[in-house]
C-alpha cells in the first residue's frame, strides 16, 4: 500500500486529489490551515486519511509536522505540494505581493528540499508540485503570482536535474494547471475552467505515469506553446 502526503488539502485541487488517491488505494496524510475542513475530509475515509493542521508559512515548524505525519501514516512514497496563493493586484499593493512570496516561495523551497532529502535517504520517492501555467511568462495583473510560479517551475527543474545526475529514482513532477474551479480562478477572462475532480484525476494520471511536466487539463499544453512562442512585443500588449 502506497503512502502519500498532500499539502494544502482543505479545498480545491488538493482536497479532490486526496479523495482520488484514497480511491486508488493510498493511505494519505492531508494538511492544511482549516482544522474543521480536514476533520470532515478524514471522516469520509476513517483509517485511510490522517490529518495535520498547520500553516505552511510557519516555516519553523513545518518539517516537524511533516515528519510526525510520515510516522503516523507509516512511511512515504509521494508528496504533493498543492498549497499556494495569489491575487489580482494591478495596484501593486505590497501586502498582496508579499503574501504570494511568503506562501509560494519560502514554504515551497523548504518542503521540496525536505521531500528530496527524505527520498534521497530512502532511495526512492516522488515529489509533485502544483505550479501554474502562469509561471511561463510575467503577468501584469498579478506580477508576484506569476513570478513565484516561475520560481517553482525552475526549482523543480533543478531538483529533477539533481536526481538524474545522482542516478537516483526520485521522480519530480511539475503540475501546471490552467483554470480550475477553485478560489484561485480569479478574474474576468477565465476560460476552459475544469472541475476540481477532473483536474485531480488528470494529476493522478500524470503522477502514476511519472511525467516530468503535466498541463491540467491537457488542452492547456496548447496555450503553453503559444505563450512560449509569442513574441515579447505582442505579449506585452495583450
Amino acid at each position: 500500500m502506497k503512502r502519500a502526503i498532500v499539502i494544502g488539502a482543505t479545498s480545491g485541487i488538493g482536497r479532490a486529489l486526496v479523495k482520488v488517491l484514497v480511491a486508488k488505494g493510498y493511505v494519505v496524510g492531508a494538511t492544511g490551515r482549516r482544522a474543521k475542513l480536514l476533520a470532515e475530509l478524514q471522516a469520509e475515509h476513517p483509517g485511510k486519511i490522517f490529518i495535520s493542521t498547520f500553516d505552511v508559512t510557519e516555516v519553523a515548524t513545518v518539517v516537524k509536522k511533516l515528519s510526525a505525519l510520515v510516522r503516523e501514516i507509516g512511511g512515504l512514497d509521494l508528496v504533493v505540494l498543492s498549497s499556494g496563493t495569489g491575487h489580482m493586484n494591478p495596484a501593486l499593493d505590497f501586502a498582496l505581493e508579499q503574501e504570494a512570496i511568503d506562501t509560494n516561495v519560502l514554504p515551497f523551497t523548504l518542503i521540496a528540499g525536505w521531500a528530496y532529502a527524505f527520498f534521497e535517504k530512502q532511495g526512492a520517492g516522488h515529489f509533485a508540485g502544483i505550479t501554474s501555467i502562469a509561471g511561463l511568462r510575467g503577468g501584469r495583473h498579478a506580477p508576484a503570482y506569476n513570478a513565484t510560479k516561475a520560481f517553482q517551475i525552475r526549482y523543480l527543474e533543478g531538483l529533477r536535474a539533481k536526481a538524474k545526475k545522482a542516478g537516483l529514482p526520485i521522480v519530480i513532477t511539475d503540475i501546471r494547471p490552467g483554470f480550475v474551479d477553485t478560489a484561485m480562478a480569479k478574474g474576468d477572462d477565465v476560460f476552459w475552467v475544469a472541475p476540481a475532480r477532473k483536474a485531480a484525476v488528470q494529476i493522478y494520471r500524470a503522477i502514476e505515469n511519472k511525467k516530468p511536466v503535466a498541463y491540467i487539463t491537457r488542452r492547456w499544453a496548447l496555450i503553453a506553446l503559444v505563450m512560449r512562442l509569442l513574441p515579447k512585443f505582442i505579449y506585452e500588449r495583450i
